[in-house]
């Protein structure tokens, strides 16, 4: 891959989906890209550049789905999980119990483990919350990534990896090689495409944000801004949940960390610098996603 386009390729992921990648990683666009080329019948790289730069949106979109897809797996680090299941809805069910309802929004939800696990965390408390009205909403970029959410479809590789063998036996169903989850869990879930990167005020207020791996990709002003509109889409004694490698701190002071608690804070009441909330929009009107 010759050096204009790559550069052209960093800032069209970087104004589609935030994805702020470094001089150095030329490898992991040829590693993704080069399959998606061979995959629309062209010899390489450069020829879906030229299609790109010829405006075809469809080609876009794929490129950036492909860069975007990230690795996920079921009750991902246990840590978020024990905090969702020993900290945040007990606290929930004693904030909430004059209106009965609870919103978790995965804002990456990506193929579906991580929403289904808390789905399937919310099933084994059943006890607790029958009457209750809890809502679990699934976004993602990618289309492709929410439809396989939707379907619930797993591989024998996909399940046995972070899932416990009694949630296994208990939530799926086999059929050949592959694992469908059951239907009342995929029912616990609702699917929405949305790029973070746009504004995301009209999917309401939320008392539970889940927003793991994805900061990660972005540059520290994409960060702030994400982070200044999450406090402003949360219950203000609402949990927002990071992934390991992820922090609010020296970023945004409208969360506040729980020290005893990695990944775990509340909003803080903070009113954001004044601009730092403002939209930086995508050029290219062919990836609105929601």
């Amino acid at each position: 891959m010759n050096p204009p386009d790559y550069e052209y390729l960093r800032k069209l992921l970087k104004d589609n989906s935030g994805l702020d990648l470094s001089a150095d990683k030329q490898y992991l666009i040829e590693s993704r890209l080069l399959p998606l080329s061979r995959k629309c019948g062209l010899p390489g790289i450069s020829e879906l550049v030229q299609k790109m730069k010829g405006g075809s949106a469809s080609i876009i979109a794929q490129v950036v789905e492909a860069m975007t897809t990230n690795e996920t797996f079921f009750f991902r680090d246990k840590v978020p999980f024990e905090h969702f299941r020993d900290s945040i809805m007990p606290e929930m069910l004693k904030a909430r119990a004059a209106r009965k309802s609870i919103r978790v929004w995965c804002a990456a939800g990506s193929t579906g483990q991580e929403p289904y696990s808390l789905a399937m965390c919310l099933k084994e408390m059943s006890a607790a919350t029958a009457g209750w009205r809890i809502e679990i909403l699934a976004t993602d970029l990618s289309q492709e990534v929410l439809e396989k959410s939707k379907a619930g479809i797993y591989s024998q590789f996909e399940v046995q990896r972070g899932l416990p063998i009694q949630m296994l036996v208990k939530y799926f169903k086999q059929n050949g090689e592959l694992w469908q989850i059951n239907a009342d869990i995929r029912a616990m879930v609702q699917h929405r495409q949305l790029n973070l990167l746009h504004d995301f005020s009209q999917l309401g207020v939320f008392d539970v944000i889940f927003c793991r791996n994805v900061l990660i990709y972005f540059d520290q002003e994409t960060k702030i801004n994400i982070f200044n509109r999450l406090a402003r889409t949360m219950e203000p004694d609402g949990f927002l949940v990071l992934g390991a490698a992820e922090t609010v701190v020296g970023l945004t002071d409208v969360f506040k960390p729980f020290p005893d608690k990695r990944g775990l804070y509340q909003p803080s009441g903070a009113r954001p610098a004044s601009g730092a909330g403002a939209l930086a929009m995508p050029k290219i009107a062919a990836m609105a996603g929601h």
